[in-house]
C-alpha cells in the first residue's frame, strides 16, 4: 500500500497462469486436454478481513471488478499464446455468515448484497458464441501486462464475442494503483453486423452504477441497515444500464458505434442484438 493506497499486481497472477500453460503445452499428450483453473484469484487469504488486512478493502469496490475483467481477458490471450485448450476458470469465493457488511472478505456478496465483482461475471455470462477479434488503441500488449503489470499507462482494452443473434464487447479501464485519474474517452465500433434492425444495450460498473459498496458508503456505512436501506442496497447491487437501450438500423457497412467516457476502475458492457435472419 504505497502512500496508504492499494497497489495491485495483475502480473503476479498472469505469470503463474502463463507458467502453468507453458508446462501443459510442453507435453504433446496434454496440449489439447481442457484446462480449468481453480482458485484463479489475485491472492490467497479469502478469509482475511479489512480488520486485520486493510488492503483487502479493494475487494469491496470497483478495484476488484476491473481487475477481474483485466485478468480473465488476459488469461484467454495467454491461452492463445501457448496454444492450449482453456475451458474456464473458477474464483475461490466464499459465503461468510454473521460477519460485518463489506468487511473485505473474498466473497461475491456480503450479507446477501451482491458486490460489484459479481456484476463483472454477470457481464461475462452474457457473452455468447465465439470469441472474436477486439482491438484497442489504449490496450497494452499481453506480454507487457504479464511481465510488467499495469504500472505506467492504464490498460484500456476489450474482449468481444459473437453468436447467431448477438455481438458483445466488454471494455475496461484498469490500473494497478488505486488512485484518481481522468476517464478514457471511448469510441467503440462494432463491425461485421447483419444489416437491418437491432438493439444496443450498455451496462456499466463504476462508482454510481452496479455498485452496492459505494451506495453503502453514501448512506453512512450502516452495519444494521433499515429495511428501506437494505432494499436500496439490493437495487444498487444489480447490473445496471449506463443508458437506456436504443433501437438502431445497421447499414450496409455492418457497423454500430457507441461513444462514452470510461472512468478508471470501471467496466462497460455493450451488447448488440438482432432478429433471426431469413
Amino acid at each position: 500500500m504505497p502512500d496508504g493506497r492499494v497497489r495491485m499486481s495483475v502480473s503476479n497472477q498472469l505469470r503463474a497462469i502463463s507458467n502453468g500453460f507453458g508446462i501443459v503445452a510442453s507435453f504433446p499428450e496434454l496440449k489439447n486436454v481442457p484446462i480449468v483453473i481453480g482458485e484463479s484469484d489475485p491472492e490467497g487469504c479469502a478469509a482475511c478481513p479489512i480488520r486485520t488486512n486493510p488492503a483487502n478493502a479493494y475487494r469491496n469496490g470497483t478495484m476488484f471488478s476491473s481487475y477481474t475483467a483485466e485478468q480473465i481477458a488476459r488469461t484467454y490471450q495467454l491461452a492463445d499464446l501457448h496454444k492450449v485448450n482453456l475451458l474456464g476458470s473458477v474464483t475461490w469465493a466464499f459465503l461468510f455468515e454473521g460477519q460485518p457488511y463489506f468487511d473485505g472478505f473474498r466473497d461475491l456478496a456480503t450479507n446477501g448484497i451482491d458486490k460489484p465483482v459479481l456484476n463483472t461475471f454477470r457481464m461475462l455470462g452474457q457473452m455468447r458464441g465465439q470469441r472474436v477479434a477486439a482491438r484497442s488503441s489504449g490496450a497494452l500488449a499481453v506480454d507487457e501486462v504479464r511481465d510488467r503489470s499495469v504500472r505506467e499507462a492504464a490498460d484500456v482494452a476489450a474482449l468481444a464475442s459473437r453468436d447467431a443473434r448477438s455481438a458483445a464487447v466488454l471494455v475496461w479501464n484498469y490500473h494497478d494503483d488505486d488512485v484518481p485519474a481522468p476517464a478514457a474517452s471511448i469510441t467503440l465500433t462494432i463491425e461485421g453486423l447483419p444489416p437491418g434492425p437491432g438493439q444496443v444495450e450498455h451496462y456499466r460498473i463504476d462508482e454510481t452504477h452496479s455498485n452496492s459498496y459505494s451506495a453503502w458508503v453514501r448512506m453512512g456505512s450502516p452495519q444494521q441497515p433499515t429495511p428501506a436501506q437494505y432494499a436500496e442496497l439490493e437495487r444498487a447491487s444489480e447490473l445496471q444500464p449506463l443508458r437506456p437501450a436504443r433501437r438502431v438500423t445497421v447499414g450496409e457497412q455492418g457497423q454500430v458505434v457507441e461513444t462514452f467516457d470510461l472512468p478508471r476502475k470501471s467496466v462497460s458492457f455493450v451488447k448488440v442484438t438482432w432478429p433471426d435472419q431469413p
